[in-house]
């Protein structure tokens, strides 16, 4: 799993922080752009009042404040943007440095797990990850599928029955198990994962919604506020 305070990830996402501060992407969140709109306004204030020679610490602060809302929400975008990056990475990582023991006329041979084929019988003992989505053929094993489901339990694997499937990535635990590759390389359940990891946008829930409303409204009320405050000072 990564970890969320991963130091390249953070500094990665400190980074994608002020380049998400590019208007065209601030578009997509009208109340961050609001926001954006309104620390540009007001650090514009600071500039004119400082170069007349006026206090500037009340405008500062708001210019401040308003900053570092767009930051922050751009860094908790950029580091959830990053963590799914890492997942999808971890993913492939397995799926390529992965090593089948491929057996075959009762002979044993190494083989990339990216190279198998429909029909090719692997050996997988105690350790062993699992090269591809396959059918138990022989054996009985426990198997850790933690990385795929996120169930910490081991589970059975055997030879017939309705336990003989297993899946790519996952690791055999105990004893010893033939599997027939039933997928091809580019279609297997690992393959989905990381196209879905890749291709994954985060919907907002109703809650993030009507927050985003409320937000958008009380902006426009406080830039409003904020604006005719140098009329009436």
């Amino acid at each position: 799993m990564t970890n969320t305070f991963n130091k390249d990830l953070i500094l990665g996402a400190v980074k994608d922080a002020f380049v998400k501060l590019n208007p065209k992407v601030q578009l997509k969140n009208p109340v961050m752009f609001v926001t954006l709109v309104g620390a540009v306004f007001t650090t514009g204030y600071v500039i004119v009042d400082l170069a007349a020679g006026r206090p500037i610490a009340f405008v500062l602060q708001i210019a401040l404040w308003l900053w570092f809302t767009v930051l922050f929400a751009n860094f908790a975008e950029a580091v959830a943007e990053g963590r799914g990056k890492a997942q999808a990475d971890s993913l492939k990582r397995t799926r390529t440095s992965t090593l089948a023991r491929l057996f075959n006329n009762k002979k044993e041979t190494k083989a990339n797990a990216s190279d198998l084929k429909v029909g090719d019988i692997v050996i997988c003992e105690t350790g062993d990850i699992i090269p591809g989505d396959g059918e138990v053929v022989e054996g009985i094993a426990s198997v850790d599928e933690s990385a795929i489901t996120g169930e910490s339990a081991p589970v059975i694997r055997e030879s017939g029955g309705d336990r003989s499937a297993v899946t790519g990535g996952t690791r055999v635990i105990s004893d010893r198990i033939l599997i027939r590759i039933t997928a091809e390389q580019g279609h297997t359940f690992l393959d989905r994962m990381i196209a879905l990891v890749e291709g994954a946008k985060r919907q907002k829930t109703p809650n993030e919604i009507a927050l985003s409303i409320v937000l958008s409204g009380l902006t426009i009320i406080f830039l409003l506020a904020v604006t005719t405050l140098k009329f009436f000072a």
